[in-house]
This record gives C-alpha cells, sequence and structure tokens, in this order.
C-alpha cells in the first residue's frame, strides 16, 4: 500500500527487454540502495512494482523492476525510455504518517490530459477519465494521477479538475505536463468498494 505522496522523482537509466512481454527498467533515484530490499514494492508513476535489483553505478543510486506484459498494456510504462522521470513512492510501514489517500499502485486505466491552466505557482489540469472509470471519480474525492494523491475539484461527465500546489510541481513529474499526457489513474478504492455495494443492493 502507498499514500500518494512522492517522496523522490525518478530517472529511468536504461530498458532492458528480458524476454517476450518482459521489460527491466533500471530507475535512478535519491534512495539509499542498501535500505532497499530485493522484493520491496515501489511504486513508479503510480505502477506498483517489485525490486529485484539494486546498487550503484558510478555516482548513481538505482535500483531495478521488472514490468510484464500486462502492465505494459494497461499502464503508461510501455511509453517509458531512457531519461523518463517518474514519482517514486516506497511501500506504507506501519506507523507512517498517512499524508495522502490509501493507493494500491494497481492503476485501473489512463486518464489523458486535455487542458492545463497556470496560475501563479499552481497549475489547474482537465482530464478525461475512462469512460468506466467516471462514475467512481466525484467532486471532493481522491484520484491517484502518476502515484500522486490528489483532490478531485470539479466533475463533468468523464472529465474532471485538480489544483496542483506548487510544492507538487516542484516534486513531482507534473511540473513538465501539457495536454495530450496520458497519466496512470487509480480511482479512490473507497468509491470503487461503495459502488459495488450499490450494485449489489440493487440486484437484491
Amino acid at each position: 500500500m502507498f499514500t500518494g505522496i512522492v517522496s523522490d522523482l525518478g530517472e529511468l537509466l536504461d530498458v532492458e527487454e528480458k524476454a517476450e512481454g518482459l521489460r527491466r527498467l533500471r530507475i535512478g533515484c535519491n534512495y539509499d540502495p542498501d535500505s532497499i530490499d530485493i522484493g520491496a514494492s515501489i511504486a513508479c508513476s503510480g505502477v506498483c512494482l517489485t525490486v529485484v535489483e539494486r546498487g550503484r553505478t558510478g555516482n548513481r543510486q538505482f535500483f531495478a523492476v521488472d514490468a510484464a506484459a500486462e502492465t505494459l498494456r494497461t499502464t503508461s510504462a510501455e511509453t517509458w525510455r531512457r531519461g523518463t522521470h517518474l514519482n517514486l513512492e516506497r511501500a506504507l510501514r506501519m506507523g507512517d504518517e498517512l499524508g495522502g489517500h490509501l493507493v494500491s499502485g494497481h492503476v485501473d486505466g489512463i486518464a489523458e490530459l486535455i487542458a492545463r491552466d497556470d496560475f501563479v505557482d499552481m497549475a489547474g489540469l482537465t482530464l478525461r477519465a475512462p469512460a468506466a472509470l467516471s462514475r467512481f471519480i466525484a467532486a471532493k474525492g481522491s484520484v491517484a494521477l502518476d502515484g500522486v494523491s490528489l483532490t478531485v475539484n470539479e466533475v463533468k461527465g468523464d472529465t474532471f479538475s485538480v489544483l496542483i500546489i506548487p510544492h507538487t510541481l516542484k516534486v513531482t513529474t507534473f511540473g513538465g505536463l501539457t495536454p495530450g499526457a496520458r497519466l496512470n489513474l487509480e480511482v479512490d478504492q473507497m468509491a470503487r468498494y461503495a459502488a459495488r455495494l450499490l450494485e449489489a443492493a440493487q440486484r437484491a
């Protein structure tokens, strides 16, 4: 589990095709590699991936993960290339502060950025969600976009808007987003469960 609070901005150092449908990603980071266990989970722009290697190369610290065919098919990981920057978050530990909301790292779909409005040190983003997911998004509710916990400002049909504060613009990949960008979307788990309970009640 994660909180949607980014703790590092990683850079994809290398992409290696390991086998058909399996891609190894080596990601530069500021985490001490000695503190990362093999088998640990790290959210990479919202995608929960398992560490298979960690260490140092030159003056860079890194960890490596494997992205399987399903991950490549259903997330933005298919488009990641050397030099791509990624929002990173290590898995939540008992006793950690829950600063955002509970995020699983299991991407539900891809949201497309359709408009960006820049204000003084802030940005308003308008995105289009897949039709099947729009019913889980509500004003004042939570979503995770590329692993960042955000509060929804407004919802109109399958579009919704969020406001990015100065700190988030500074410490995440959001500062460089432009219309047409595709972001990993995870809807709020509570919204999903509530919708499921309502469906069950209506069938009863």
